[in-house]
């Protein structure tokens, strides 16, 4: 079945000064996917991700998202179209001064109104903290956590809006291989559980082996391959095959 896409984007161009990070990039995310975007390290991974939500403005090219081209968007219809789409920061992003509770009440404080917090706020909290099997630190601080909790934690926080797009920046960089999988395994059952739409940006192959259901090689600042983790693997390229070696 052909679900239509969520996310289009077409021939993306991104340099800062003679560094061309994105050139003629294309690509889209379908309904219920998981999409890999795999390449080295300073490839442009992570710029796509920024220019898809317009933390970062493209050079040339369109960026659709659930049907609205970002850069015909106004500032407010921006800022509505990204409670939609969740992003997953490599740091993870927690206010280190709050506890649990108040991290994950935070996008709800922006986005809701105050008789909608007062109806829904603290099962809205609970519901996204049993996710990701984490009830138990709702009043605890950051700090108090493991490296494995806080990643939990901070998807918390992305869920408790219910996005219908996430995007994940190197969610188990920094993790033991244990935690690791554990947290590739929390991103399978968030996306069966919601339907979501997720970009997982990651140098972790056995992330992208558990996570993905379709990955996009990034070489050259393209899209140099398409295909699931499976093919790529047995790829003939040695650009692609030397991902996997």
């Amino acid at each position: 079945m052909i679900h239509e896409p969520v996310i289009t984007v077409r021939n993306l161009y991104k340099s800062f000064g003679d560094n061309h990070v994105l050139r003629d990039f294309s690509m889209s995310l379908a309904r219920g996917e998981n999409l890999a975007i795999l390449g080295k390290s300073g490839s442009g991974k992570s710029v796509l991700i920024k220019c898809i939500i317009s933390l970062i403005a493209a050079d040339a090219g369109r960026v659709c998202v659930l049907d609205n081209y970002i850069d015909e968007m106004s500032q407010d219809a921006l800022d509505q179209l990204r409670a939609r789409v969740g992003f997953l920061f490599q740091s993870n992003a927690l206010y280190d001064s709050m506890t649990v509770r108040e991290n994950l009440e935070f996008p709800l404080r922006r986005h809701w109104n105050k008789e909608q917090r007062a109806k829904g706020a603290e099962q809205a909290v609970m519901e996204a903290l049993n996710d990701v099997g984490l009830a138990h630190t709702i009043d605890m601080m950051p700090a108090e956590l493991s490296g494995g909790m806080r990643k939990r934690i901070a998807l918390a926080r992305t869920l408790i809006l219910q996005p219908l797009i996430i995007l994940y920046d190197e969610p188990t960089t920094g993790l033991d291989p244990i935690t690791a999988r554990e947290i590739s395994q929390l991103i399978v059952r968030v996306q069966k559980k919601y339907n979501t739409s997720s970009i997982i940006i990651s140098h972790d192959m056995n992330c992208i082996n558990i996570t993905s259901n379709r990955v996009i090689m990034l070489i050259e600042g393209k899209c140099y391959a398409d295909g699931t983790y499976s093919s790529l693997r047995n790829h003939p390229d040695n650009k692609i095959r030397e991902f996997f070696d």
